[in-house]
């Protein structure tokens, strides 16, 4: 399926997006940390939610293209923010994986009148020193200026053992094209993530939730996940899936997780 590029501007910044889907409804994806541009893989991604696009339209948002040199998650989510009102975009859904997650669950707390339901998966609410101890040893990585290390560990981190194995010459050809533009953006946003925490406004997202985890997550741990979950739980709409196997990529490898999206959404 082919993805609509195009470029959304605001009075603060520009923020390059995509859209692919025929649906009748909106669904706003906010990405995780990439060390390359995410849109890079439009169409992939297009492919792989194909699924969805006979029931929603998506818009998958990159970062701001002026990323100043300190930016918080916090910062990320006001961006969003300005951008889908800048789309005219309202009573859409919302999905985020890991750092993604983080930002859409600050977006459904700062603005419950403009999301409807909101889907995360492999992400936390609470970036404690322990919980970012793998993205903080990324960050010192791209501080070196080494991609290819850079891009083995953030593979290993991302993939159980096998899937990181047959990932290798891919990471390999990443390593051989980021460019420092983007090494730096990674930084940036990894550090922004430092010290989150949005535990004590879960209760201000109104919509229902969907979280979504595994418990080999080797980047934020199956308990960051489970942590949304015990202070979520019994709140109207709420739900939860713990995959056992998949890593913290399981928003990529597990085969029936749009289904699973789709099925909430719909409910």
């Amino acid at each position: 399926m082919k993805a609509f590029m195009s470029t959304v501007k605001t009075d603060d910044f520009t923020m390059d997006y995509c859209r692919f889907g025929k649906g009748q409804k909106n669904l706003v994806m906010i990405p995780g940390l990439s060390i390359v541009n995410v849109l890079t893989s439009a169409d992939a991604i297009a492919d792989a939610y194909q699924v969805m696009t006979d029931d929603y339209t998506f818009y998958v948002l990159e970062r701001r293209n002026d990323l100043p040199d300190h930016f918080t998650v916090e910062d990320t989510a006001r961006d969003c923010i300005e951008a889908v009102r800048a789309l005219g975009l309202e009573n859409f859904s919302l999905c985020g994986a890991s750092y993604g997650g983080m930002v859409a669950m600050s977006v459904a707390a700062s603005c419950p009148e403009l999301v409807e339901k909101a889907v995360v998966a492999s992400t936390a609410a609470d970036i404690t020193d322990e919980v970012y101890k793998t993205v903080g040893s990324w960050v010192e990585l791209a501080k070196k200026g080494d991609p290819e290390a850079l891009c083995m560990a953030f593979g290993e981190g991302l993939y159980q053992k096998d899937v990181f194995e047959a990932a290798r010459p891919l990471l390999k050809e990443m390593a051989a094209v980021v460019s420092r533009e983007e090494i730096r953006r990674f930084m940036i946003l990894g550090e922004g993530m430092k010290g989150f925490s949005i535990i004590d406004r879960l209760d201000r997202i109104k919509c229902p939730l969907f979280v979504v985890g595994d418990m080999q997550d080797g980047v934020l741990g199956a308990a960051a996940s489970q942590e949304i979950g015990r202070v979520m739980k019994d709140r109207p709409g709420f739900e939860m899936y713990m995959y056992d196997g998949f890593g913290h990529a399981v928003f990529d490898l597990a085969p029936d997780f749009k289904n699973r999206i789709l099925d909430f959404l719909k409910s």
